[in-house]
């Protein structure tokens, strides 16, 4: 079941990532750009249409509302969801790395 959600837009899993812990959009947005050193800038639009999704499908919540602001969270399921996501990157990166240093070790590869 988990497997239909994958693999995640960059966005979706910086916001699933940051949702680890509650916060609302706007602070969602600042910390995906401090995080990615600016090369992940989530605009107002894309993120509260992620948002909706994200909640309809259950991989989000509100944890409650201070001031007007909606403070969201991760739910168990979308832990998981970003957990399957996370490994799969990983796997990813070992694959490459792998790769590329048979690569270069016969071939000059893309070190070079």
């Amino acid at each position: 079941m988990i497997e239909k959600y994958l693999p995640l837009s960059e966005s979706t899993y910086y916001i699933l990532l940051i949702l680890l812990e509650p916060l609302h959009g706007y602070g969602v947005m600042q910390k995906v750009e401090a995080l990615t050193g600016g090369q992940v800038v989530i605009g107002p639009g894309t993120l509260y249409g992620a948002f909706s999704t994200l909640e309809k499908e259950n991989l989000i919540s509100v944890e409650r509302i201070e001031t007007r602001r909606k403070l969201y969270k991760l739910t168990e399921k979308g832990k998981e969801v970003l957990r399957c996501q996370f490994d799969r990157l990983e796997m990813m990166t070992e694959n490459g790395r792998q790769f590329i240093s048979r690569t270069n070790e016969s071939h000059g590869g893309i070190h070079e």
